[in-house]
């Protein structure tokens, strides 16, 4: 069984690498399954974490991501990366869910998408408290927008195939970046204005706050939060030119 707790391989592989693994696979290497699986195990639980809107699905998702590109590894042919083609099967996985719970009733007007998000992360590293912070806001985005962002900013896909699992044109992805960039910058700000963001020094930030990313094309996201006589008034997402 597929569980949330699986290990993967030291380092990521690259996205050349992890579709070798998946054509291996298709052709019977079990060796190479377990190696795809693991590769890319981590990047379809935060992926789905953040498009589902129940916390206790995430897990039976994931797995059914994984069951249904198993099923479908003879029609793999390498023509994008397998892990863009795993991403869309845990996209259409999480439409399908939507769909079948659709006319279920609701038992909260608001789903606790951040217990989701928080769920799907590693605990115990570097900047953990930060990245919340971070989902915290990323839920305020509108779903386009967060999607195309999380797709290239935080899974770290090149724009053109974040294009291609949105089925949209690759300026409309960088539009929509561009954007959240622009909407996460006001809401910090916010935070900051309501004393509700605080800096907190730890051993992977910089004497100004926190920093996420980079990005799959060298875009960073930096958040300066401050607090206090000397604390910085500034808080900016910069990100390389889109």
């Amino acid at each position: 069984m597929i569980t949330s707790t699986l290990p993967t391989p030291a380092g990521r592989p690259t996205d050349d690498t992890a579709t070798a693994w998946a054509l291996a696979a298709r052709g019977g290497d079990s060796d190479a399954v377990d190696r795809f699986v693991r590769a890319l195990h981590r990047d379809v639980i935060r992926y789905v974490a953040r498009l589902c809107a129940d916390p206790q699905a995430v897990d039976d998702l994931t797995q059914d991501t994984f069951l249904r590109a198993l099923g479908s590894l003879h029609r793999f042919e390498g023509r994008s990366s397998a892990r863009t083609w795993l991403l869309a099967i845990a996209r259409r996985a999480v439409a399908d869910s939507h769909r079948r719970t659709a006319v279920r009733p609701r038992t909260a007007d608001v789903p606790d998408w951040q217990l989701a998000v928080e769920r799907a992360q590693p605990r115990g590293l570097p900047g953990f408290d930060d990245g919340i912070v971070l989902l915290d806001l990323l839920d305020r985005l509108p779903d386009e927008r967060r999607e195309a962002f999380v797709l290239t900013q935080l899974l770290g896909l090149p724009y053109t195939e974040a294009a291609a699992l949105g089925d949209c044109p690759v300026g409309t992805v960088r539009s929509r970046v561009a954007r959240a960039r622009t909407t996460l910058a006001a809401l910090v700000t916010e935070a900051e204005e309501a004393d509700t963001v605080v800096r907190r020094p730890g051993p992977d930030r910089g004497s100004s706050g926190w920093t996420y990313g980079p990005g799959k094309e060298g875009e960073g996201v930096p958040v300066a939060a401050a607090r206090g006589r000397d604390a910085e008034r500034d808080a900016t997402l910069a990100g390389g030119t889109t």
